[in-house]
């Protein structure tokens, strides 16, 4: 089934990326922010009216975290505000809209994967602004929400802001030591497997609503880094720290493991976390052969 014409916001990030190359084959208009500016109501509204897309992916995020705290206007106008504006505007086009939520939203205080049904309860300003803008996602009449976490899998030449695996594996490689989280539990998700996800819930006309969208399975960051560390043939130089040892500004949920079940019943099942990193570090520059 085609998806149609799509177009994606906050182009120039690492999942805007990975979801134009998921969509190959179809009609995909990139926005940069230089071509349209979320923030701005009335710009959303005449691209959107212009553009005509079948379907509208968000990609555009204020993903500072502790910037957040200092800045919670600006988190709240991209993460909120501008969402809003797009599902409005997806409303009166009659498109989709896919908005990409976050584990977050969570306290951490829990000890099983979350579900979509387990209530949020946000302790940042990010965080509040995320779950605000899932909010208004979901106001829209074919509105898809997914919650990603601990997005990784840059390309080699990728030149923006890493996420901590993407960073992990560089370290590792130059063989410098790392402070590895043991007291906070992630649902690592591969950009490539996210962007597969977004593609087949739009394909298969799947029910519109909210979806974790992580890769299966969970461990520390301490766990992630071991793994990690086997996959490239190296030795870590692991320092094991918990949350307590750092200095942050907003505050990060310790267990933010995501149940991906519901995705899974929808008919696309998202590999082990090991296996995206196995496949990830094979298809790029750090293992060969």
């Amino acid at each position: 089934m085609s998806v149609g014409r799509v177009l994606v916001t906050g182009a120039g990030g690492q999942l805007a990326s990975a979801i134009v190359r998921a969509f190959a084959g179809e009609e995909v208009i990139p926005l940069h922010r230089r071509d349209l500016d979320v923030t701005d109501p009335g710009a959303v509204r005449r691209v959107v009216r212009d553009a005509r897309p079948d379907a509208i992916v968000n990609c555009a995020a204020f993903n500072n975290v502790d910037g957040a705290e200092e800045a919670p206007a600006d988190a709240l106008a991209v993460n909120a505000f501008a969402v809003r504006s797009l599902a409005r505007a997806a409303e009166e086009t009659g498109a989709t809209l896919v908005h990409y939520g976050t584990d977050f939203v969570f306290d951490g205080e829990g000890t099983v994967p979350y579900r979509e049904t387990d209530p949020p309860a946000p302790r940042s300003a990010y965080a509040a602004s995320k779950l605000l803008g899932e909010w208004f996602g979901l106001d829209a009449p074919r509105g898809f929400v997914l919650r990603v976490e601990s997005l990784f899998g840059c390309e080699a030449q990728w030149r923006g802001r890493r996420g901590t695996l993407d960073g992990m594996v560089e370290s590792l490689e130059a063989g410098r030591e790392i402070r590895a989280l043991t007291d906070r539990v992630v649902s690592p998700t591969y950009l490539e497997d996210a962007a597969a996800a977004t593609r087949f819930l739009l394909e298969a006309g799947a029910a519109p609503g909210l979806y974790h969208c992580v890769n299966s399975g969970h461990g520390t960051w301490y766990e992630v880094a071991v793994e990690v560390a086997r996959l490239l043939g190296v030795t870590p130089r692991l320092v094991p720290v918990t949350t307590a040892d750092l200095t942050l500004k907003a505050r990060r949920p310790r267990y933010c493991a995501l149940d991906n079940g519901k995705l899974a019943g929808a008919g696309f099942r998202m590999p082990a976390w090991q296996d995206a990193v196995r496949r990830w570090l094979t298809m790029g520059r750090y293992i060969h052969g």
